[in-house]
């Protein structure tokens, strides 16, 4: 979380008072070291002496929040913001502390905010996602966590999430399907799909046969048998299942390469 990032831009656009800099640094070292009381006896000492500054609002902000006060924390984020409301990481806490007080909607307004002022910071997109997923929007959690994982590819719990956010999404496509039309070819072809996670593959190729029923000239399904039949080792269903499905798209080159795994499994097994 970016409790300590104090902004030298903000610094320079509204300077403090040269008497009040050795303070005010002495109270962000305490705060990044920890010494809470320290830190906010130095903010507010200087509020008091009628210094006003997006900086001061800002820390006692932070303060607040380590210490799980979200209400405090709010006003004072709101506060650094109406002094300087292009300040990135104000806009970040402010969200998160919006979150954690359930106040949902509020937090995707900041948070999208956070992520316009700060674009390549890892935590804005992060916030925004559990913003999103606490308010079942699971597209858009789905593309933050993408993002996420563009900006940074060695950090294996944002791929987690990014799965477990697509897994959801899945879930939730097909409540609405299901919603719409319970027995659309689409809505058994989801099913099939969580079979297959499952590993329950006499349900998963049940429910791909009633999509196949359902709509004959639906893509995939048959390509779905034909790999499931691959898997379980019965090479002549998987055969003629991929021949279905390149009877749809010739030219499918999942197809294709499925075929030739088909065909070089039964070459393999022939004595």
């Amino acid at each position: 979380m970016l409790y300590f990032c104090i902004a030298t831009h903000a610094l320079a656009q509204e300077n403090l008072p040269p008497s009040f800099e050795t303070k005010i640094a002495a109270g962000v070292q305490a705060l990044k070291s920890g010494d809470l009381n320290s830190a906010e006896q130095v903010f507010t000492d200087a509020l008091r002496q009628g210094i006003k500054h997006p900086l001061l609002y800002h820390n006692l902000g932070v303060i607040a929040q380590l210490r799980s006060k979200h209400p405090d924390a709010v006003t004072r984020f709101r506060q650094a913001l109406a002094l300087q409301p292009n300040y990135g990481p104000s806009r970040l806490l402010l969200g998160s502390s919006l979150l954690a007080l359930r106040k949902n909607a509020e937090a995707v307004r900041e948070l999208k905010r956070a992520v316009a002022l700060l674009p390549e910071e890892p935590q804005a997109h992060l916030q925004l996602a559990k913003a999103y997923k606490v308010s079942d929007n699971w597209i858009a959690a789905v593309q933050e966590y993408q993002k996420l994982v563009q900006l940074a590819p060695q950090e294996p719990e944002y791929s987690y999430q990014l799965g477990t956010a697509w897994a959801k999404l899945s879930g939730w496509s097909y409540g609405q399907l299901t919603g719409i039309n319970p027995d659309s070819a689409r809505v058994h072809q989801a099913l099939g799909q969580e079979y297959v996670i499952q590993e329950k593959y006499d349900l998963a190729i049940a429910a791909y046969r009633q999509a196949a029923r359902s709509d004959p000239t639906l893509p995939e399904i048959h390509l779905a048998m034909a790999l499931i039949w691959l898997e379980l080792k019965k090479f002549d269903d998987a055969l003629g299942e991929v021949q279905l499905e390149l009877k749809l798209v010739p030219e499918s080159k999942a197809a294709l390469d499925a075929r030739a795994r088909i065909e070089a499994a039964i070459a393999a097994s022939t004595p």
